[in-house]
């Protein structure tokens, strides 16, 4: 009995370590599996709502930054009319280029060039930089700078990519010189007046733009948005079509970047491919999360309505880190309350048990008989209802086996009486019996001869006339004393018998009373 208790215990005890392992396994997993659902999410919707930010930001900012380039535009073809009026109604050739200097230094310009056709080109004559003197499109490649030119003098459709026209005059983007062999970025405009055989180019360089525009750029506003985000690596408005073909980047004009604005330092063989889907499959977004240098980095590209692609680098571990901390807590929390639920539980299963062990040991001492063991606990529950009614129980059986003992002591003293008794009573009615019965059948023997010596006498006696009803009664006188003789005969016999079976069951009695005295001495009362 001890073993099996010991096993139920430690069969419960192992059922409810694997069932508690289980439901923390269980719920560790689908808290981990939700908490990086929800990293996943939150990552995602802090990374589009950066990119949208940053979307209507450039929006705002672009306008602005339109309008100041616009303003600059204007500015570029008042420099170009006054800088016809200074050269009056001078012929190319009758400029020179320290005319040209001079009126540089007065309107506070970067440079000034005279383009004029030559043959089938058009060509720059005069310049405030050496450099410039005898530049052409033709001769760079660039076939379509020297189309906009000629339009200029034909006075024909003004190329679409200028970012200002008017009579006689258009202004470009922000563009690389072709003229110089370190790459030097400039805002051209060209403007020919009538009757003259040049065309003027004034031009500042972009730094001057860049002055004008960057406290309302959409470089200033990315720089606000990652002050205010701490999490964010960097971002960048990027061309995908530059990635998808890099000579774009080479081209003098439009002036053409991979990285329009912010930073991409984080760079990967597979934003090629994700730039290139986007292109074809707008405006489907795309992220991933890679490791650059030790650093986990999420890596968003959002498709924007100009045909870029805004890009953001964000901190994984720092947008992940709360909500992990936060799941360990209540993973941490789980498994203390299950821990704190397992002790409760085999605390309380070990108190259950040890009453029952109590009750079990109780009935294990009842069954070898010792009808005084008792279980003393002090419990309310079933236990202690169950514990009282095997007390009681113990004590009725204690005082039916007293009661029964008594009995059994009793019978058996009266049986060894009866049995003793009923020995002696045997010896004496054997002898009586057999005394009464040779007695009676000695005087049978002397009755019956004297009869029959009466009846001899009488029949010899003439002078009885009525012998023959005299012997009649003679013989029935012998007969009732034959009759008396084995009626007493029977009588003794029967009664010896009858002595001797009391005799045998005062015995028996004896030895059914010794076997229940014996079979309760095993009780101990």
């Amino acid at each position: 009995m001890k073993i099996k208790s010991n096993s139920l215990r430690i069969q419960f005890l192992t059922r409810l370590v694997i069932v508690l392992l289980v439901i923390i396994m269980i719920s560790s997993l689908v808290q981990l599996y939700f908490i990086k659902s929800q990293i996943t999410e939150n990552v995602n919707n802090k990374a589009s709502v950066i990119s949208q930010s940053i979307e209507l930001g450039m929006d705002e900012t672009n306008l602005a930054s339109q309008s100041i380039e616009h303003q600059i535009d204007l500015r570029l073809g008042n420099y170009g009319n006054l800088i016809a009026e200074k050269l009056n109604n001078q012929s190319s050739s009758e400029i020179s280029n320290q005319e040209l200097i001079n009126i540089k230094k007065e309107l506070g310009i970067s440079g000034i060039t005279l383009f004029a056709k030559k043959g089938n080109d058009i060509v720059g004559v005069k310049s405030t930089e050496h450099s410039e003197i005898g530049f052409s499109f033709k001769k760079i490649g660039y076939n379509d700078g020297f189309k906009a030119l000629d339009s200029l003098y034909k006075n024909k459709r003004l190329p679409s990519e200028a970012t200002y026209s008017a009579k006689n005059m258009f202004a470009l983007p922000i563009s690389q010189s072709g003229s110089q062999s370190n790459p030097r970025y400039y805002k051209y405009a060209y403007l020919i007046k009538p009757g003259r055989d040049y065309i003027i180019n004034p031009y500042i360089e972009a730094n001057e733009i860049y002055h004008f525009t960057k406290e309302v750029g959409p470089e200033t506003w990315i720089d606000k948005i990652k002050e205010k985000n701490t999490f964010i690596k960097e971002i960048g408005v990027l061309n995908p079509s530059v990635f998808e073909n890099p000579k774009l980047e080479t081209k003098l004009f439009p002036p053409i970047k991979k990285v329009v604005y912010g930073e991409y330092s984080y760079k990967d063989k597979r934003d090629k491919q994700l730039l290139a889907e986007i292109i074809k499959n707008k405006p489907i977004d795309k992220h991933y999360i890679n490791s650059y240098d030790g650093d986990k980095v999420y890596k968003l590209f959002l498709p924007a309505k100009d045909g870029n692609v805004v890009y953001v680098a964000l901190d994984y571990k720092m947008l992940s880190g709360p909500l992990y901390r936060h799941s360990i807590i209540l993973i941490v929390t789980g498994l203390v309350s299950l821990m704190a639920l397992f002790l409760l539980t085999a605390r309380f299963f070990n108190v259950v048990y040890g009453r029952i062990s109590a009750i079990k040991i109780q009935i294990g001492q009842l069954e070898k008989g010792d009808l005084t063991a008792k279980s003393t606990f002090n419990d309310k529950s079933e236990l202690g209802d169950l514990s009282e009614s095997v007390n009681e129980m113990a004590s009725y059986f204690n005082k039916t086996v007293s009661a029964t003992r008594e009995q059994a002591a009793k019978t058996q003293q009266l049986s060894l009486l009866l049995e003793a008794e009923a020995s002696q009573s045997v010896t004496k009615m054997y002898e009586i019996s057999t005394e009464a019965t040779l007695k009676s059948r000695d005087q049978h023997g002397e009755i019956v001869e004297f009869l029959n010596k009466l009846i001899e006498f009488i029949q010899t006696q003439p002078q009885y006339s009525d012998a023959t009803a005299i012997i009649k009664q003679i013989e029935e006188m012998k007969k009732v004393a034959n009759d008396r003789t084995s009626a007493t005969t029977d009588f003794t016999i029967t009664l010896s018998d009858l002595l001797q079976s009391l005799y045998l069951q005062s015995s028996e009695l004896s030895n059914i009373a010794n076997i229940m005295l014996e079979s309760m001495r095993k009780f101990k009362l």
